[in-house]
């Protein structure tokens, strides 16, 4: 195997996107697949078998077929004919569930390329797409190239840098400082917002704040990440007044780390009656897709080795003490509830640990 180029997992997520077959690699074999959401029907596009993510498995009742030593690994699906385009994007979208019940029998089949497949679905979450993958397909021409060891690559957060920095005064705060942070191949610019004076002998408050579209600028109700993101502003400013510091980390990973599209559809399964965690798995999806890594790499280059982070959710201390962040202290971010998102807060609470 070639030295790992996270420039070719840039490449096959770009390719994605576009609809393009990839051809992935890892130790223990390769994988050639095409995308069932955005995948470019060329002629009568058809593949023998399916690969879809083991939550999709568990939705569609195929959980069983899943020959795997790993209870989330993907699932290896064959039908009595091949799959086509239009049946792939059926089986795995989940708004298409009912006018499209499955017509199997399915018989599973292992996954030599186990390696190939997990990143495969990594893939499709960086991409913002459905987890679901002809695999095989015919025709399949000009697949884009990518290793395991370069998606690896691409995701190590040691290549992210500070690109850019200046003077932002806040409606919370007049002295704060934006710092800007991207690496290479990657689109995604995250930011850091140091709201006082950084020093040395505070140790900061700090939020890890994942962008939110529909809560931080449209102000949505069904969440309760624009008042989060206020209050802590607010809460960074009064830290600054007594001689302290705060810094927001701005992270750009919309909806958990699934994206914007597929964070609507969530939304669309929540106003059929399913909570935050089961719209999320109907989609194939995990409830739980944020980079925290990246967040320590950002503290890192800013110099800030401990902090005292506000957060409601224990596993968001123990993610960042996993990478090597001192949290001295867990200060709660609690905030009222709405008519519209006390059901999402009771799953928080109920399902995912949160301290509410």
């Amino acid at each position: 195997m070639t030295h790992p180029n996270a420039r070719h997992a840039a490449q096959a997520i770009d390719a994605l996107r576009h609809g393009w077959p990839i051809r992935l690699a890892g130790e223990d074999g390769t994988l050639t697949l095409l995308c069932a959401e955005t995948g470019y029907e060329s002629g009568a596009t058809t593949a023998p078998r399916l690969l879809i993510s083991a939550a999709r498995a568990a939705t569609l009742k195929l959980a069983n077929q899943r020959e795997a030593a790993l209870p989330d690994a993907p699932a290896l699906i064959r039908a009595a004919d091949p799959f086509t385009l239009p049946l792939a994007r059926a089986l795995a979208d989940p708004s298409q569930d009912l006018s499209h019940p499955l017509a199997g029998p399915f018989k599973a089949e292992a996954i030599e390329a186990a390696q190939a497949a997990q990143a495969a679905m990594i893939l499709a979450r960086l991409a913002g797409v459905l987890p679901c993958f002809l695999v095989d397909p015919d025709p399949c021409e000009n697949a884009v190239g990518c290793t395991v060891a370069d998606l690896a690559a691409f995701q190590d957060p040691a290549r992210l840098s500070i690109q850019a920095r200046a003077h932002l005064p806040t409606a919370a705060a007049d002295a704060c400082e934006i710092v800007a942070f991207r690496a290479p191949d990657d689109l995604r610019e995250h930011v850091a917002l140091i709201v006082g004076e950084q020093r040395s002998d505070r140790t900061p408050l700090v939020r890890l704040h994942s962008e939110c579209l529909t809560g931080d600028v449209l102000s949505s109700l069904k969440c309760d990440c624009g008042p989060q993101l206020d209050a802590a502003l607010h809460a960074m400013a009064d830290e600054a007044t007594s001689g302290g510091f705060g810094v927001l980390l701005y992270l750009r990973q919309e909806g958990r780390g699934i994206g914007l599209i597929n964070k609507l559809r969530a939304y669309r399964l929540q106003d059929q009656g399913y909570d935050t965690v089961d719209a999320n798995n109907r989609l194939g999806l995990p409830t739980e897709a944020r980079d925290f890594p990246v967040a320590a790499r950002m503290l890192q280059l800013l110099g800030i080795g401990a902090i005292r982070l506000m957060t409601n959710n224990p596993a968001k201390v123990a993610a960042l003490e996993d990478v090597g962040v001192t949290v001295s202290d867990r200060v709660p971010h609690r905030l009222p509830a709405n008519p519209h998102n006390a059901r999402y807060l009771d799953t928080k609470r109920d399902r995912t640990g949160h301290l509410l």
